[in-house]
């Protein structure tokens, strides 16, 4: 692996990642409460698909501004964390990321479900419950845009470009800046069956972005990542 450039008299750093990662949960929590409040919903349970995205969004104002306030520091969100697409980076992301989900996570989760006692219907059980809210095809289209194309992309732009780069720019070596960048990815989902194929994921992902210098095959991975978890979902409606 080759080290992401990051220029070097920038002034942005993992305190812009520390305050994301506070900002996002921070908002997340509180404004969250506001809407559930207002809208008077008692619990997540309540919550429809369209609400759901509503909620989310304190989360991801709180990655997507610490993005953006660190690249006002230096030489931009393009130019410091790499925000840039080819057009083949769309088929090798896809690529990876529904290969990660088809080939890879159950060649991992096999010896983990022998060793817990657990099976692919408690892995799966998280995302079918969000699934469950989404009723007609609106609802449906609105899940797809959510997990499949929102996420991945604030996802990424965060854990693979703000904090991949910070830790690069610490003097940690590319792999270490992954494996860091992986190992914070998975555990923020908060899903401790889900962390091992998450974190799997994070390596990959964070291995595409310092080999190519940019966040696109990572971004389309994330979205073929996601995207296969929709589509199996809907068909097993």
């Amino acid at each position: 692996m080759t080290a992401l450039s990051a220029p070097s008299e920038t002034r942005w750093g993992l305190g812009d990642v520390a305050i994301g990662v506070v900002c996002s949960l921070v908002l997340s929590s509180l404004i969250g409460a506001v809407i559930m409040a207002a809208v008077g919903w008692q619990s997540s349970d309540e919550i429809p698909m369209w609400g759901l995205g509503i909620l989310q969004i304190p989360l991801w104002a709180g990655y997507l501004g610490a993005v953006v306030y660190a690249g006002s520091k230096g030489g931009g969100v393009i130019g410091d964390f790499g925000a840039r697409v080819r057009w083949s980076d769309v088929p090798v992301g896809l690529v990876v990321g529904v290969a990660a989900q088809v080939l890879l996570l159950p060649l991992l989760y096999a010896p983990i479900f022998e060793l817990t006692g657990t099976d692919t219907d408690e892995l799966s059980r998280p995302a079918e419950d969000l699934a469950a809210r989404a009723g007609g095809s609106s609802s449906w289209l609105l899940f797809a845009l959510l997990v499949g194309v929102i996420a991945p992309v604030v996802e990424e732009l965060f854990y693979r470009g703000l904090l991949l780069r910070s830790l690069e720019k610490r003097g940690l070596a590319p792999w270490i800046a992954v494996v860091a960048s992986a190992t914070l990815f998975a555990a923020m989902h908060l899903q401790p069956l889900q962390f091992p194929g998450l974190l799997l994921f994070g390596l990959l992902s964070g291995a595409l972005a310092v080999r190519t210098g940019r966040l696109g095959p990572s971004v389309f991975a994330h979205i073929g990542f996601n995207m296969t978890t929709v589509v199996v979902l809907y068909l097993g409606r």
